[in-house]
């Protein structure tokens, strides 16, 4: 059975993790995001998240700084793998336990079996960023966690990141 929001939170506050959770009407892309100016309340590196699954049936969930736009083909080719999709929604639910516009590094604590890699942009721990936003398995809240305590929480989940730079591969930077 998937955690919920506030078992998630629980879990947070369990592992000693610091965090803050602002709950607004239900946001399923980043445009969204902006129109009710989540930004402007809550500072820190805002994320999205991909749910990709190759050839093979290995899933990947991917993460990286909001308004980076990285073709899925690029990031197939710099991960080395042949080729990728987005996952269908009923292997989002089943892996992640989280539904298509909530999907967020959190949902990772739901995938006990360790079927997913997670593959992270390196901007977000690189040291720029003193948060890092994202669902709490829920689009209607956003968690704000530091570096140090989104490491600890990964490190609980037993997922290792995979760190990529992505700013080659952003086409919005170009």
């Amino acid at each position: 059975m998937p955690l919920t929001p506030q078992d998630l939170l629980d879990r947070l506050a369990e592992l000693g993790i610091d965090q803050t959770t602002r709950w607004h009407p239900p946001v399923f892309t980043v445009e969204q995001t902006k129109e009710l100016r989540i930004h402007e309340t809550i500072p820190g590196a805002h994320v999205k998240n991909l749910f990709l699954k190759d050839k093979a049936g290995t899933f990947r969930l991917v993460t990286m700084l909001e308004h980076r736009r990285v073709p899925v083909g690029a990031l197939a080719r710099a991960l080395g793998v042949p080729r990728m999709s987005f996952a269908s929604a009923e292997e989002l639910i089943d892996t992640l336990g989280v539904i298509p516009g909530a999907v967020t590094p959190f949902a990772l604590v739901n995938d006990t079996a360790r079927r997913v890699e997670f593959v992270l942009d390196d901007a977000l721990l690189s040291g720029r960023y003193a948060r890092i936003n994202a669902h709490p398995l829920t689009n209607e809240a956003t968690t704000s966690v530091t570096p140090e305590g989104f490491r600890a929480f990964l490190a609980a989940t037993g997922h290792t990141p995979r760190l990529v730079a992505l700013d080659a591969l952003d086409t919005a930077a170009a």
